[in-house]
């Protein structure tokens, strides 16, 4: 029985995690944005959920992808009544993302141990500066959340076969909602070669190699997920220009964005910062949490230096491949006056970049606490000495800066969706007029668009 007790525990916190994520993330939106539809979620997810049905939508491509999750969140929301569409999704949306925190919490277990560091590793999702200023709380950018999930899912050894299974289904969801979900593929190598699996030196012991095999569930859902979106792309045309951002403005708009972005959600204050006292406001902090990573680097078993690339790399190609995708992405960062600097808004695309560079500074400070994360500690160092106790403080620093800025940042403040407009008072006022002409198709004002929802759908539920 007492073999059990850790295995409760672990399963109890993840459920602490996945409520606390979802009242955190629901707290953070605020009001008036809770009540508002977003963009596609009002508009062609909406649209198209209503004219083709639920097997007509949920691998019927958009924007040159597939967006299960997204396609899912809407279904559910048109089985409710269609004046709560928009709290409903803003809801879904946000279990989504607590889903994505209790996963992070668990399946990050194979490089942090502690308890402690991983619930604050698994908050990052929740707790980034920048992610209810459009992001958070709706189905349309559900799919950012996959990317800060899948190094996790692909670099987790399984402990059963039921394990197995689960983090499969995650996958094959997670790949079959983002497409750049791909870059991650190589890591499906950790969770082939995981601890407990047999050594490719050794003898392969039946059992082992059972054990291993493990890891075939998640690969497959992977690898097929992913063949899915590549396959997608290649034959979907996408309405979007291509952009051909110089690198001067994919270096500017890092720091300018992800990297400032992770103190600061409405970043034009650090861009007033720079045009006043000049590039090192961001070039000191980006080399610092160099210097950050370099370290931990240094420190880390090779597991945990593997995924602290991943998170750290991925962090660069998620915002670099944005604004080589999309044109309107690239803000001409390196060009702007000090007026332009003073003006800057965050952007939707550095909110995926700097989830995945929030979760390298806290992996990063967590190996500095504790050198030996991830690892089996036979011995502790026999040198002694200074270092540890300062790569300890370092590290416990770095915690104490996130957990500020994210307090700092936690509260509900302006947002794409913060001005309105509420969907449920416009679908009551309708009311009359559906029942006076139930062929009528309303015109429900959303933020930035609007939806065309049929008086069938209102006297559905009355």
């Amino acid at each position: 029985m007492q073999h059990l007790r850790p295995a409760a525990t672990e399963a109890a916190l993840a459920l602490v995690v996945l409520v606390g994520a979802v009242a955190t993330a629901w707290w953070r939106l605020g009001a008036v944005a809770r009540g508002t539809a977003w963009a596609e979620d009002g508009g062609l997810f909406l649209r198209e959920r209503l004219a083709y049905g639920v097997d007509g939508t949920l691998l019927r491509p958009y924007a040159g992808y597939l967006h299960l999750v997204p396609r899912l969140v809407v279904d559910l929301a048109v089985h409710r009544p269609v004046e709560q569409y928009a709290l409903t999704v803003s809801a879904a949306s946000c279990v989504v993302v607590g889903v994505v925190a209790a996963a992070v919490f668990v399946l990050s277990r194979d490089v942090l141990p502690g308890r402690t560091m991983r619930l604050l590793l698994a908050a990052v999702p929740v707790v980034l500066p920048l992610a209810p200023v459009e992001i958070a709380g709706n189905a349309a950018n559900l799919h950012w959340y996959a990317l800060v999930l899948v190094p996790w899912l692909f670099a987790y050894g399984a402990r059963s076969w039921w394990g197995a299974a689960v983090v499969a289904v995650l996958a094959l969801a997670a790949t079959l909602t983002e497409l750049q979900a791909v870059v991650f593929l190589p890591l499906l190598a950790l969770a082939w070669w995981h601890r407990g699996a047999p050594s490719p030196a050794g003898p392969v012991r039946p059992a082992a190699a059972w054990a291993r095999l493990r890891a075939l569930p998640v690969t497959v859902a992977a690898i097929g997920g992913g063949a899915a979106q590549v396959v997608t792309a290649l034959t979907t045309e996408r309405t979007s220009e291509r952009g051909h951002p110089a690198p001067a403005d994919v270096v500017a708009g890092y720091l300018l964005q992800p990297v400032a972005g992770l103190w600061d959600r409405r970043v034009a204050p650090v861009g007033a910062a720079v045009a006043e006292h000049g590039a090192w406001v961001l070039v000191v902090p980006a080399l610092a949490v160099l210097a950050l990573l370099v370290v931990a680097l240094v420190v880390a078993p090779w597991r945990a230096r593997v995924l602290l690339v991943a998170l750290a790399g991925g962090s660069v190609v998620v915002w670099t491949a944005a604004l080589l995708a999309n044109a309107p992405a690239d803000g001409r960062w390196s060009t702007l006056d000090a007026v332009g600097l003073a003006a800057v808004g965050p952007s939707r695309y550095a909110a995926a970049a700097g989830m995945l560079l929030l979760s390298a500074v806290v992996l990063s400070a967590a190996l500095l606490v504790d050198r030996g994360a991830g690892r089996v500690r036979r011995t502790r160092t026999r040198t002694g000495g200074a270092a540890p106790v300062v790569r300890a403080a370092l590290g416990w620093c770095v915690v104490a800066l996130v957990v500020a800025t994210s307090v700092a940042n936690a509260a509900p403040g302006a947002s794409t969706r913060s001005d309105g407009p509420l969907w449920a008072p416009q679908v009551r006022d309708a009311e009359p007029a559906c029942r006076a002409d139930p062929t009528r198709v309303l015109e429900v004002r959303t933020a930035p668009w609007s939806a065309q929802v049929p008086c069938t759908l209102v006297l559905r539920d009355r």
